[in-house]
């Protein structure tokens, strides 16, 4: 059995839009291997989630392939694809939002059970939820509450059950910690690690916190407008940033100290629109190391030292 579960190459998501195209997605590769985590990064708008959506279908890839334990699941049909759903699983940023306010606990979890037509009988469907909601610390108690009652944490909780209900190998993790209190959130990041060893189970984790994603992948993305620009094992990323926009976002993470001086980054210049871009470096106008080239040539993703890869004209001279 291969240790890479899977492999992205050359995904592209784009909408259509009463100004033109925009490029949600736009060519991004990788491989995940089996139990490990691969972080996301970048500022709100630079597709992290759509990347997530897209993989597992829930947005249909506009081009490329997603290979899932070797077989491209961007060619199957949809009957084939629901039963697949199994497998890769999501839970999304809002705990709240994305749980239904009309179903118990009990019901919310189990659901995934009756649209896979799992158990013959009520009592061996509540047996399994029983069993679920202690696996994320959640007390017998609670199975016939609703969202509304909890506290944010609880039904983060929730969603996780129920993204862990048909044991699946792969989870979308949306920035599951966002939309909740530093301190809840640290119980969640350490419930997400926990099942992970338990279950053997593999993350794409996506976030905007480069200080969450640091503790919590094995490899970090760091995405802008649609594109990979950076990607490295998280240690290396993080002792050695080659590309300015991640030198930039990590001088933006605060230092826990109360003498400590850390030089921020600040960068300048416009966005450039995802709607119809042109050639070049999409980071090229907020960048004060780019040179005519950046804004004529779009950069190729190059490994420059092993397994660090950067997407820069000028990776070599930083």
């Amino acid at each position: 059995m291969s240790d890479i579960l899977l492999e992205v190459r050359d995904l592209k998501k784009y909408f259509q839009t009463p100004a033109g195209t925009l490029h949600a997605v736009d060519g991004l590769s990788f491989k995940l291997e089996r139990g490990k985590t691969l972080g996301v990064v970048g500022e709100s708008g630079c597709g992290k989630s759509t990347t997530g959506r897209a993989i597992l279908r829930l947005h249909e890839p506009t081009s490329g392939e997603v290979i899932f334990e070797g077989r491209d699941i961007t060619k199957i049909s949809a009957k084939e694809m629901q039963k697949l759903r199994s497998e890769m699983q999501i839970i999304f940023q809002d705990p709240f939002a994305s749980l239904n306010p009309r179903k118990s606990v009990s019901e919310i979890i189990g659901e995934p059970f009756r649209l896979h037509k799992v158990y013959k009988t009520k009592a061996e469907k509540n047996r399994r939820v029983l069993e679920l909601m202690e696996l994320v610390g959640l007390s017998e108690r609670l199975v016939n509450t609703y969202p509304h009652e909890l506290d944010g944490g609880r039904r983060q909780r929730i969603g996780i059950a129920r993204a862990l209900a048909m044991n699946p190998k792969f989870i979308v993790c949306d920035e599951p910690v966002s939309a909740l209190d530093v301190s809840i959130q640290a119980q969640i990041l350490n419930l997400l690690k926990d099942l992970q060893k338990e279950l053997g189970l593999t993350y794409m984790f996506i976030t905007h916190d480069l200080s969450v994603v640091n503790y919590f992948s094995d490899e970090i993305v760091v995405m802008y407008l649609g594109q990979v620009v950076e990607h490295a094992e998280s240690e290396a990323l993080f002792a050695h940033p080659t590309h300015p926009y991640t030198k930039a976002l990590l001088s933006a993470i605060p230092v826990p100290s109360l003498g400590a001086k850390k030089e921020r980054i600040l960068l300048k210049g416009e966005i450039t629109s995802p709607i119809n871009p042109k050639p070049g470096c999409r980071f090229a106008p907020r960048c004060e190391y780019a040179k005519e080239c950046c804004f004529e040539q779009s950069p190729e993703l190059k490994e420059t030292v092993q397994g660090h890869h950067v997407a820069c004209h000028f990776s070599n001279v930083f």
